[in-house]
């Protein structure tokens, strides 16, 4: 064999590896949440809340996901206080997004907060996940 060929079968080795760690963690996270009664999961509502506008309460002023992650998901945001970028979600753009449980449940939760007001309920945070693994 040659070493183009090699090369070839060697990154689409490391892809599928990529994908199926990827899938698991999702996978495993969303498990978690319908164990706490959520289920089933739709991309349709979880897209539906992202882009939802909700008041802050402080403020008044409107916000929603997209406030600081943008329309587009496979590009870069910026956080609406801080102005600190925020790197694409869209898992095909961004290999790092969905790929650590422990991750994913930290902004999980600190997003929620700061944009809805409260945690996100498990089928919320379901929904979120189902939508962002599609894109």
């Amino acid at each position: 064999m040659n070493n183009k060929v090699l090369m070839m079968m060697a990154v689409a080795g490391v892809l599928m590896i990529n994908v199926e760690a990827y899938a698991g963690e999702v996978e495993l996270l969303q498990s978690e949440y319908q164990n706490q009664g959520a289920g089933p999961f739709s991309a349709v509502a979880g897209e539906k809340m992202w882009g939802q506008q909700y008041i802050d309460k402080k403020s008044g002023k409107q916000r929603s996901c997209q406030t600081c992650h943008g329309e587009d998901l496979t590009m870069s945001g910026k956080h609406a206080r801080t102005g600190k970028v925020i790197d694409p979600l869209a898992r095909s753009v961004n290999s790092e997004r969905l790929t650590k449980v422990k991750f994913m449940k930290k902004w999980l939760k600190r997003n929620c907060k700061w944009t809805i007001g409260r945690e996100c309920s498990a089928q919320e945070k379901g929904d979120f996940l189902v939508y962002l693994k599609g894109l």
